[in-house]
């Protein structure tokens, strides 16, 4: 486990919890801070969109991961830490933050949720390509390589898996919180029948298109693609980790023989790469949202469909 990945220092948790819901109170409270109510710690969007749907009024969530940060690259403060100690669950997906992955494991392991473990996961791509050492550095540093998972943990993106992880949490709090178990099964209840209703307009709005390829900055999108038969054509494994000249050349030719019309650029990352490739191939761009943070406008399922509507046009469906 990298020490580094705990910051030094003394920074409060104030600017954390402000990113989460009304429901979010403080940072350092105990369980009973909230009047009683359990606390949740959500690592990233999607979980602390989740945490609020299913907890109602009735749980305190804290998100760990601020607005407009790409969560691959989160560090967690002591405070951060500290709280981890004492809230009632942690809500995390293993393989996002390598920093949350390792916390979780000395201070919230009895106490830890992780979506991973609850569904089906998709096997991560891999890039021969993409063994340079300057690679290997970035992504022992950030995202996928740091915490020894095989897997793509990007399982939020496919709403029928999502309905199976807000199910299990509403039992999970449930247990926690049994004078209010029927309030939060309820609530999962509709946040799973929200999310299937969500995966239905998916799969209509992507049945009929003209061209099924996805090209992707970087390979956060294989749900999605598996759940509505697309096929993902990552530039990148990882965010942060600069493609070769190899595995560019081998994806413009996919690109060119699959009669791509559009590169896909993501929220948090930077388009240049994408720009370069589109321009290579005579594509345009388009951003297509990860939802690893919060949108600026909206929440995650409004994301969603706007990722769908992106789809929809790029891929001339129907």
């Amino acid at each position: 486990m990298r020490a580094a990945s705990l910051l030094t220092g003394t920074a409060l948790l104030a600017a954390t919890a402000a990113c989460g819901s009304g429901a979010a109170e403080s940072a350092g409270g105990t369980g009973g801070a909230g009047g009683g109510r359990p606390e949740v710690t959500a690592a990233l969007y999607p979980l602390q969109w989740l945490a609020e749907r299913v907890g109602g009024g009735d749980v305190t969530v804290i998100g760990l991961a601020e607005p407009g940060v790409e969560p691959h690259d989160l560090e967690l403060t002591p405070a951060q830490v500290a709280g981890l100690e004492k809230t009632s669950l942690v809500a995390y997906v293993k393989g996002v933050q390598p920093a949350v992955d390792e916390a979780v494991e000395q201070h919230a392991a009895d106490r830890g949720f992780d979506a991973a473990t609850l569904v089906k996961t998709l096997a991560a791509e891999e890039h021969a390509e993409e063994g340079h050492a300057e690679e290997d550095h970035a992504e022992e540093e950030h995202g996928h390589g740091a915490s020894d998972v095989s897997y793509d943990p990007h399982l939020w993106l496919d709403p029928s898996r999502f309905a199976t992880v807000a199910t299990r949490l509403g039992e999970k709090l449930a247990a926690a919180d049994p004078a209010r178990a029927a309030d939060y099964r309820e609530r999962a209840a509709k946040a799973a029948a929200d999310l299937t209703a969500l995966d239905g307009e998916l799969a209509q709005g992507l049945a009929d298109c003209a061209s099924r390829s996805i090209v992707t900055g970087h390979e956060a999108f294989g749900y999605l693609a598996d759940r509505y038969k697309l096929k993902q054509v990552g530039i990148s494994v990882d965010p942060d980790a600069e493609p070769s000249p190899a595995r560019l050349a081998e994806v413009a030719e996919i690109a060119k023989r699959e009669k791509v019309t559009t590169i896909f650029t993501e929220t948090l990352v930077s388009p240049k790469v994408a720009e370069v490739l589109a321009q290579e191939v005579g594509a345009t761009t388009a951003v297509l949202d990860p939802i690893e943070s919060r949108p600026a406008d909206g929440d995650y399922l409004s994301a969603m469909r706007q990722n769908l509507t992106t789809l929809k046009k790029a891929l001339s469906c129907s």
